[in-house]
């Protein structure tokens, strides 16, 4: 049976409570803290960096996932490790040398992946598989929340799915496959079917309530897991 997990995007979260934010959300059921860092270079934005993850790391014991949107990356990775960080992720296109990124992660004492835009080859997994903790495919161009799945990622997601689970049966070593971008309750359960596990969702989450309810999150991550399970 496949283990799903949740990853709300605090891009959507309210930054002028956004500790209360992942308390909350993490009390209503999810799964990981999705952490989007953008530099205004790689990506047309600019978020946040280490000093907001460590601010974060005391709140909760749940997995912070880091998204690297920068480049280069290899100068902040130590940062983000030192801060609180579990998994770290990042863009080949922001790296001069993959392999030696995907290893500094794993020797900073994270779990490491790399990010596939909607137009970028999955080829970039191809020598590096054993370096991998995850893959997160885009399905949005990254840079801004609340845009629109793109319905060209499931069929990635289920070539992404063969080649992680050809290198399982190969091995007994386990890939994450992470989808992020446009995923609410009416499409996750056909994004799970195309191969998915792990969902990161913004502004479906973050969105759903206006209230200060602490279990106001409650309701869309329990549409969500109702999804996954029916689906």
């Amino acid at each position: 049976m496949t283990l799903y997990r949740i990853a709300p995007s605090i891009l959507s979260a309210d930054f002028a409570r956004l500790g209360q934010e992942v308390t909350d959300v993490i009390a209503s059921g999810a799964d990981w803290i999705h952490f989007d860092v953008m530099d205004n270079h790689y990506v047309p934005n600019l978020t946040i960096g280490p000093l907001v993850c460590e601010a974060i790391r005391p709140l909760t014991q749940a997995p912070i996932d880091v998204h690297l949107m920068v480049k280069p990356v290899d100068r902040i990775i130590p940062d983000f490790a030192k801060a609180g960080a579990n998994i770290i992720t990042f863009h080949p296109e922001a790296s001069e040398h993959i392999d030696r990124s995907l290893s500094l992660i794993r020797e900073s004492g994270c779990k490491a992946g790399l990010v596939f835009n909607p137009a970028t080859s999955l080829s970039f997994m191809d020598h590096v598989m054993d370096k991998l903790d995850i893959v997160l495919l885009m399905s949005v161009n990254p840079g801004f929340g609340g845009q629109k799945f793109i319905p060209e990622t499931l069929n990635k997601l289920r070539l992404a799915r063969s080649i992680i689970d050809a290198y399982e049966e190969k091995t007994g070593r386990k890939i994450v496959l992470e989808v992020d971008g446009g995923v609410k309750v009416d499409n996750i359960a056909e994004i799970a079917r195309a191969g998915a596990d792990t969902f990161v969702a913004g502004s479906a989450v973050f969105g759903a309530a206006s209230d200060r309810d602490p279990h106001r999150y409650d309701r869309v991550i329990t549409a969500l897991r109702a999804e996954l399970k029916a689906g």
